[in-house]
């Protein structure tokens, strides 16, 4: 019998070596006939973390690698354009850091340099 293939999207993935992949599909109600969004949850192992929350992967059917993780993630079809708050904000104030440090450092290096100063006259 040959192993399932599907393509999904990574929603979780803060487990080193797993990804939360949703597939989403549309179904008909039996007894109303209104179209409804399902989806399945699957937990795909990802070897070399390759994949990131909001990335398109195709994930296809293994052995049970632990209770709940039964898939293997093949490829990523697709890179998410959604950007990390968190790490920007991380990185801007790291090179925030850096450059007052690189100017209390250049600072400390010169000497001050006293300005003469201009003798008062009276007016005339």
């Amino acid at each position: 019998m040959p192993k399932r293939v599907e393509i999904g999207i990574v929603t979780a993935d803060k487990t080193p070596k797993t990804r939360r992949v949703e597939i989403p599909r549309l179904e008909r109600h039996a007894k109303y006939g209104k179209i409804l969004r399902r989806r399945t949850v699957c937990y795909a192992h990802d070897e070399n973390n390759e994949s990131q929350v909001g990335d398109t992967v195709e994930i296809v059917e293994s052995r049970p690698m632990s209770r709940t993780k039964r898939w293997k993630l093949v490829r990523v079809v697709g890179r998410s354009d959604q950007i990390d708050l968190a790490a920007l904000r991380a990185a801007a104030k790291y090179e925030e850091s850096v450059a007052g440090q690189a100017a209390a450092a250049q600072a400390s290096a010169e000497p001050a340099k006293a300005e003469p100063e201009k003798a008062e006259q009276p007016p005339a």
